[in-house]
C-alpha cells in the first residue's frame, strides 16, 4: 500500500515522502497516529501543499535566526558590580541579568537560550554563547567591571 508520510518516521522516511508499507502497518499504526495518509490524488495535493508551506516557514525562520545572530555577534554588554575586599563581587551576573540587558537594547530572545554554564562571580571579560538555532550560536561579549 502506498502512503504519504505527514511526519518524519525513523524507519520509513521524512514528511512528504511516498513509501510502500504493508496494509496492516498503515491501518493499525500510521493512520491512527496521524503519521500518514493514503496516496490518492487529493492527498498528494494536500501533502505537496504542506511541504511547500513547511519549506517557506523554514526559510523564513532561518532568515530571522541569521539576522538575530548577526545582531548578537556584534553586541557588547557592561555590568558594573559592587566589590568588596580583594575585589570579591557581591552577588553574581546571571542569565536573568543578561536577558534584561538584552531587552533594554531591543533584542527579543528567550532567557533559556542564553547558555551561561554558571553565574559570573568575578570581574573580567566573558564570552557567553547564545543558542539562536542548532547551527547558530553567536557569543555575547560581557564585561564585568567594578562600580
Amino acid at each position: 500500500m502506498d502512503i504519504i508520510l505527514l511526519k518524519d518516521v525513523d524507519t520509513l522516511g521524512t514528511a512528504g515522502d511516498i513509501v510502500n508499507v504493508k496494509p496492516g502497518f498503515a491501518r493499525n499504526f500510521l493512520f491512527p497516529r496521524r503519521l500518514a495518509l493514503r496516496a490518492s490524488k487529493r492527498n498528494l495535493a494536500i501533502a505537496d501543499e504542506r511541504k511547500r508551506n513547511s519549506e517557506k516557514r523554514l526559510k523564513h525562520d532561518a532568515k530571522i535566526n541569521h539576522e538575530l545572530a548577526d545582531q548578537l555577534k556584534d553586541l557588547e554588554m557592561t555590568f558594573e558590580v559592587q566589590v568588596g575586599e580583594e575585589e570579591k563581587m557581591f552577588g553574581a551576573v546571571t542569565t536573568n541579568d543578561i536577558h534584561k540587558k538584552l531587552e533594554e537594547k531591543g533584542v527579543v530572545l528567550e532567557r533559556h537560550r542564553i547558555e551561561l554554564q554558571e553565574s559570573i562571580k568575578s570581574l573580567g571579560i566573558y564570552h557567553v554563547p547564545v543558542c539562536v538555532s542548532e547551527d547558530l550560536k553567536p557569543e555575547l561579549k560581557v564585561y564585568v567591571i567594578k562600580a
